[in-house]
C-alpha cells in the first residue's frame, strides 16, 4: 500500500480535529484559489472559504467528522467519511449524523479543489419539523 500524500494527510488531520476554535487551521490545507462546492454553496478563494465557514460553525455546538476510507490517485483523493455535529436549532441541539464524501484535487501541496457529496435532506431538511414529515413521507413512498 502506497503512503498517502503529505497534502492529504494534513487534510485528514485538520478534519479530524477541527472545530470552532481553530478554523483559522484551514489556511494550513487549502490553497488560496481553493474551489469549495457542497449541495447549498460554491465558494471561490481562501477569503470566502473562510468565511463561509466561520457562518457554519457559529451555528454549531460541536461538529466531529471521522474519516472512514480514503482513495488516492494522482493529486486527487475521495474521502468518505461520517459527520456527527449538534446544531443549536436542530433536533433540540441532539447529534445528527450524516455520511457523505469529497472529491480533492490538489495543487502546490495544498487543497485546490473540493467537492462535498451529501445527502442534504438528512443533514438538514429531515430535521425541519414540517419540511421533515413531507421529507420523510415522499422518501417512503418513493422506496415502494
Amino acid at each position: 500500500m502506497m503512503a498517502q500524500s503529505i497534502w492529504l494527510q494534513n487534510f485528514i488531520a485538520v478534519y479530524t480535529e477541527l472545530s470552532t476554535d481553530n478554523l483559522v487551521s484551514l489556511e494550513k490545507i487549502y490553497h488560496p484559489d481553493i474551489e469549495f462546492i457542497d449541495p447549498m454553496h460554491q465558494v471561490f478563494g481562501l477569503p470566502a472559504l473562510l468565511r463561509y465557514f466561520t457562518g457554519l460553525y457559529q451555528q454549531l455546538l460541536s461538529c466531529d467528522f471521522v474519516i472512514e476510507h480514503v482513495l488516492e490517485g494522482e493529486r486527487e483523493a475521495a474521502i468518505y467519511w461520517t459527520m456527527t455535529f449538534r446544531h443549536k436549532q436542530l433536533r433540540g441541539a441532539s447529534p445528527i449524523s450524516v455520511q457523505g464524501h469529497s472529491h480533492l484535487k490538489a495543487q502546490d501541496n495544498k487543497v485546490i479543489y473540493h467537492r462535498d457529496y451529501l445527502d442534504v435532506g438528512e443533514m438538514l431538511y429531515e430535521h425541519i419539523p414540517l419540511i421533515g414529515r413531507i421529507i420523510c413521507a415522499i422518501k417512503q413512498r418513493a422506496a415502494k
